[in-house]
């Protein structure tokens, strides 16, 4: 119930400040640990792809945390839960049409969730460790918000391409996942209402999650039919990473029409190193604040041969706004046009 006050309110009073607010609210009623990471110290850290999403709308973005310590003496005994925190979704300079945009006040039904699960964690005290974190800023086509074409950086230095600025949730949730790897978590769940891609694919009666953790996705699973939250595993296939690849950085925010659902996980994968990495699409309209899923560690693989290296460099002196550390080259690839 927590979790669904916290989605029904509106967007104008459930800013990121108010959810960091009810967070803390949380910590403090149960003993958990809090802090936030506020816009100076995201610079700090590199996370140009959270920046890149918050720098168009007034509202000061936050990254939400919140742990508990409930085995200290054994710190590989950890979980991360992951939760996006859209608090409203206009879909940016990419604008959504204006038919039911109001329920984008709960595109932040993933970090809701998060924050109602760390309430309860706190006061069920399980021995385990977790660490809640909690991507929260607003999606808005402000004079100073991203465009279509933009290159931002994610805290681990990878390069992302910005084909859709409506396909925010994977840019923002990429750096709490950094995060979550910098503070040594081993396992990670990410909740989302990530794409509409997954209603168009299951409809409204189950929740998409995908991974390559098979006991983590047993877990989740598991718990959900004891829960009343069905989910159905969708393929993490090497061969979807292709729709993801970009010509100017390691890789772009959206892979298209296609498997919509899947190169959002696929992008997502490629941030955390862990073989035991989690995420949840959930169904975007309405969002439904009790969602889950998985995903893991990226495994590169070489281009087929058909594609062919362009010695493309960035000129040092050209960065865009939001990278923090200059842009990584990669190889540019041959367009079938120029072959």
């Amino acid at each position: 119930m927590l979790a669904r006050d916290l989605v029904n309110h509106p967007a104008n009073v459930m800013t990121p400040t108010r959810m960091a607010d009810a967070a803390r609210g949380v910590a403090e009623a149960t003993g958990l640990e809090f802090d936030v990471i506020e816009r100076e110290g995201m610079v700090e850290h590199g996370m140009g792809a959270l920046l890149g999403v918050a720098q168009g709308s007034e509202e000061p973005p936050k990254l939400i945390v919140l742990k508990y310590h409930g085995d200290p003496d054994h710190p590989e005994n950890n979980l991360g839960l992951v939760g996006k925190g859209i608090t409203f979704d206009t879909g940016g300079i990419s604008l959504k049409p204006a038919a039911n945009m109001e329920a984008m006040k709960g595109d932040m039904a993933g970090g809701a969730s998060v924050i109602a699960a760390m309430s309860a964690i706190g006061t069920l005290q399980p021995k385990i460790n977790v660490t809640g974190l909690i991507a929260a800023t607003e999606n808005m086509p402000g004079g100073r918000a991203q465009r279509p074409g933009d290159v931002v950086t994610a805290m681990n230095g990878k390069t992302i391409e910005v084909i859709n600025t409506d396909a925010e949730g994977r840019l923002v949730s990429a750096d709490a996942l950094c995060y979550a790897r910098k503070l040594g978590i081993t396992r990670l769940v990410d909740v989302a209402t990530l794409t509409g891609a997954i209603v168009v694919t299951l409809g409204k009666v189950c929740t998409g999650i995908m991974g390559n953790s098979a006991a983590l996705a047993g877990g989740i699973k598991s718990a959900g039919e004891r829960s009343g939250e069905r989910f159905w595993e969708l393929p993490m296939l090497e061969d979807y990473r292709e729709l993801i690849r970009s010509d100017v950085a390691d890789m772009k925010n959206t892979g298209g029409r296609q498997a919509g659902s899947i190169t959002a996980a696929m992008l997502l994968r490629e941030l955390p190193k862990t073989p035991n990495g989690c995420t949840s699409i959930s169904r975007e309209l309405p969002p439904r604040p009790t969602i889950k899923g998985i995903w893991s560690r990226a495994q590169r693989v070489s281009p087929p041969a058909r594609w062919r290296s362009w010695p493309l460099h960035w000129p040092t002196a050209v960065e865009p706004i939001i990278s923090l550390d200059g842009i990584a080259t990669t190889p540019r690839r041959w367009t079938h046009a120029q072959q």
